[in-house]
């Protein structure tokens, strides 16, 4: 199917979009600063609450949540950018320009579609949060679009090594188990709010983990055509009979033992004899010829 639609869509695709995805969090950075000293709430406005978009008609939420960084030093943001710039360039040039831009569009459009869905069960009374269904955007947030990037990249290069706090080499795949396990964790024991943003912010990265995977080997008539073929390919001395066991290709016309009862025999046809009688190395020249 992907490959279907980057034949028709593909030269839309949008490159470098690692780029444009932290020019949103450098806004969201000087919007949070310009919060700290002016009386205006900035990022209130730009949370992705379903209830705003829905009853006040604020569409542009449905964007700028992408654009909130995480709340943290601007030394600390610097880093993580540039880190983030690094994984997405090598990530898009791995999958291809347009199936990146699927990944990270999926990522986020799972996101919308998870808030949208907590935004009704809330309303329906089948799950409580702390804030009601007016402020539920506080659960979804970039940092898991940050961690799916983290995830393909240490599935396509699970071997790479990174300097955890510039000291210690570590590779991607035993960070990538650690993110995991984390996780895990948070969903097992945070609230339903959480978990349906965990599962909402990560689904692309299942999709993105089956799509990479060759599953024909488990398709069943994968499995019946390579059963097929190896029969057809294998000699008629080499198949198992109908009880499971291999069909011997020697065996001694005197004592009846074959290369497979005692492998460390060696077999002869007799050239006296009249016919194909076939001899062990302890019969073959003790025998009675057949005339």
């Amino acid at each position: 199917m992907l490959n279907k639609l980057e034949r028709k869509i593909g030269k839309y695709a949008i490159p470098n979009l690692i780029v444009y995805l932290l020019g949103g969090y450098v806004i969201g950075y000087l919007l949070y600063f310009g919060s700290l000293y002016t009386n205006l709430n900035f990022i209130s406005f730009m949370t992705l609450e379903p209830y705003e978009i829905i009853h006040n008609f604020q569409f542009w939420r449905i964007l700028t949540w992408a654009m909130i960084p995480p709340q943290t030093s601007l030394l600390f943001a610097l880093i993580m950018m540039v880190f983030y710039y690094q994984l997405g360039t090598v990530l898009e040039h791995t999958i291809g320009t347009f199936r990146f831009n699927v990944f990270i569009f999926g990522g986020m459009f799972f996101t919308v579609l998870g808030a949208f869905a907590l935004y009704g069960l809330v309303s329906a009374g089948i799950i409580t949060t702390a804030f009601g269904p007016q402020l539920i955007g506080g659960a979804f947030s970039t940092s898991y679009i940050n961690m799916s990037i983290f995830l393909a990249f240490a599935m396509c290069y699970p071997n790479d090594q990174v300097m955890l706090y510039f000291l210690i080499p570590i590779k991607m795949k035993w960070l990538a188990i650690v993110y995991v396990v984390m996780t895990l964790l948070n969903f097992v024991s945070g609230s339903w709010a959480a978990r349906i943003a965990i599962v909402s912010s990560l689904l692309n990265v299942i999709i993105f983990f089956v799509s990479t995977r060759n599953l024909n080997r488990i398709n069943p008539k994968e499995v019946h055509r390579r059963n097929a073929f190896k029969r057809a390919s294998t000699p008629e001395w080499e198949r198992p009979n109908r009880s499971g066991q291999p069909v011997a290709r020697h065996k001694c016309a005197i004592c009846g033992r074959t290369e497979l009862t005692n492998p460390e025999l060696e077999f002869r046809f007799c050239s006296k004899c009249n016919g194909n009688y076939e001899y062990c190395q302890d019969h073959l020249f003790t025998h009675q010829h057949v005339k």
